[in-house]
């Protein structure tokens, strides 16, 4: 009878903890992809600036199990005074909704080397992000809110 009853609560806890581990998966965020910003809005010492990302300039970020990369470019090709071009990349950690990324690498490397954590959320193939981005250094402190597309095929 002993026997029978431990082989029940074994049996019970490995079907709580398999059930547990399902539930995590299934509420974990998909943010792999490519994802085309749409917009961005930086609130910046009590002003508020929004960008349009399909019109002047373009960007997308990719991501896969363990890395990011942004790719951000002006849509004249370089050929007048909104030339830009800005790139990072590196690893990221997803935690629930909260999103970190640690930027390893960036064509303006004072931003390089720094941890951003964003609240994230994920609905059908829009993606936002809200967080702080603050670097001492340079004197970044602001919220920065973006909007992302989802790229398919």
């Amino acid at each position: 009878m002993k026997l029978r009853l431990r082989g029940v609560c074994l049996l019970l806890i490995t079907l709580s903890c398999s059930t547990n581990k399902s539930a995590e998966r299934e509420a974990s965020i998909n943010m792999e992809g490519t994802w085309q910003l749409v917009s961005g809005t930086i609130i910046e010492k009590g002003d508020t600036s929004f960008t349009n990302y399909t019109k002047e300039r373009q960007m997308i970020k990719v991501i896969n199990k363990t890395h990011f990369v942004f790719l951000n470019h002006d849509l004249t090709k370089g050929k007048d005074s909104s030339a830009l071009f800005i790139a990072g990349g590196g690893r990221y950690e997803l935690r629930g909704d909260q999103y970190t990324e640690h930027l390893e690498y960036c064509s303006d490397r004072a931003w390089e080397g720094y941890d951003f954590r964003f609240t994230i959320k994920v609905q059908n193939d829009t993606l936002t992000q809200t967080g702080m981005e603050k670097i001492d250094s340079i004197k970044v402190n602001r919220m920065n809110i973006e909007k992302y597309f989802r790229v398919k095929g």
